[in-house]
């Protein structure tokens, strides 16, 4: 069964081939298209062809580069069914690829110098990675690591241990190798490699809700994004559109928030959107106030990330805080507005916005009231000046208190 190889003797390459095999060595160490493929086999809602297209991918995925580690991994905690006497002949390769590995690691050390040992010690924790075995292959780039001078190759293999951790949902493998890829990069990352960790940081910070923090972060590197071992440029930009629109002020989105992006007219943006109608219509229907259409897109939008394995476990929270952006937009326009009108605007019967507004209301979530007789909302816009007017005098009576405690120890 054949294998990929993830690595080559850079003497015998050319530099466009050795940029290739770069690229090539970051899409399968480890391959994260397969945690979309892992999240749509293990979710219970996922038809059966869904489940069905999951387990190829899968599969294919195994059977080309003999995965048996990983083939363990997936059919203790997926229910896959397990062939032994294909996991047999993984592992025997596996083996023999091992030995291999191993007989090039002794003969650099007899026969060459520290370089060629770094290397050799890199291509076995490049080929634990690729198969899946997580602990073996975390323990190699340790030694690999120490054997490296070059700080830009030691952050490479950080990054490989973040994507590890993110293939395996490992929280604590990524935080603490975002942690030290930040020492790292103080001591000496390149701009690729800066730009490179703000993808990688931004991917973990939305896994973890932290939509503000991973808006900012996408938002610096839609121009120049290469990360493409993260995930496919297209998908970069759905997140980025959708993370900004929960984030950012509606007045944001249509003008730059850094020199090259534009969230709603930005070139980069727009030319993937055309790609992702629900995404762009979303966007589109939300920036321009057209509410009925802005709802019709959030089913969709609801749709799109219950089979999202990065924003699933945060879809309810992101729908409802999308509401409520919405209804603070039309709000904000009025003093006072009829349910029978809002209703219209939303293209929902007024019994749905009373609901909806009540609840939003008592959560304290929106300043308005509704006078039910009247069927009228009320907006209660806070004061916002004489908020900081109030707290500007009590912070100036702290300061004059302390300022008198403070004269009695000098007289003192």
């Amino acid at each position: 069964m054949a294998s990929n190889q993830v690595t080559g003797n850079p003497k015998e390459m050319t530099v466009e081939q050795s940029e290739e095999a770069e690229k090539e060595r970051l899409m399968v160490t480890p391959k994260l298209s397969l945690v979309q493929d892992m999240f749509m086999l293990k979710r219970e809602e996922s038809l059966p062809e869904e489940k069905e297209a999951a387990t190829k991918n899968l599969m294919d995925a195994i059977k080309e580069n003999n995965m048996a580690p990983f083939y363990d991994y997936l059919c203790t905690n997926y229910g896959v069914t397990k062939d032994v006497g294909l996991a047999k002949e993984m592992k025997s390769a596996n083996d023999a690829e091992l030995k291999k590995l191993e007989a090039t690691i002794a003969d650099a050390a007899e026969n060459l110098g520290g370089s060629e040992i770094r290397e050799a010690h890199l291509a076995k924790a490049d080929y634990l990675c690729m198969i899946g075995d997580k602990d073996s292959a975390i323990n190699e780039y340790a030694v690999t690591t120490d054997k490296t001078v070059s700080m830009g190759q030691k952050l490479d293999i950080v990054f490989t241990l973040i994507r590890l951790g993110m293939f395996y949902s490992d929280s604590k493998l990524v935080t603490s190798n975002l942690e030290q890829a930040d020492v790292f990069m103080e001591a000496g990352g390149d701009w690729d490699r800066r730009n490179r960790l703000k993808v990688y940081r931004g991917a973990y910070f939305a896994s973890i809700r932290k939509f503000s923090e991973s808006t900012t972060t996408f938002l610096d590197t839609v121009s120049t994004f290469t990360s493409y071992e993260i995930m496919e440029y297209g998908r970069f930009v759905e997140l980025t559109v959708l993370l900004s629109m929960i984030s950012l002020p509606r007045v944001e989105l249509g003008k730059k928030v850094h020199a090259s992006s534009m969230v709603v007219e930005g070139p980069e943006i727009q030319e993937k959107l055309h790609e992702s109608p629900i995404v762009k219509g979303f966007l589109e229907s939300f920036y321009k106030c057209d509410y009925a259409n802005f709802f019709k897109f959030l089913a969709d939008i609801d749709e799109l990330l219950m089979k999202d394995s990065l924003l699933a476990a945060h879809r309810r929270f992101y729908i409802r805080e999308m509401r409520v952006h919405a209804y603070n937009q039309l709000l904000q326009s009025y003093r006072s507005v009829t349910l029978e009108s809002m209703a219209k605007s939303f293209g929902v019967s007024s019994e749905f916005i009373d609901k909806e507004l009540s609840h939003f209301i008592s959560a304290k979530r929106l300043n308005c009231k509704i006078d039910k007789v009247a069927g009228i909302v009320t907006t209660n816009r806070p004061d916002m000046k004489n908020a900081q007017y109030q707290e500007t005098i009590k912070k100036g009576d702290l300061l004059l208190n302390q300022i008198q405690k403070l004269s009695q120890v000098v007289n003192i």
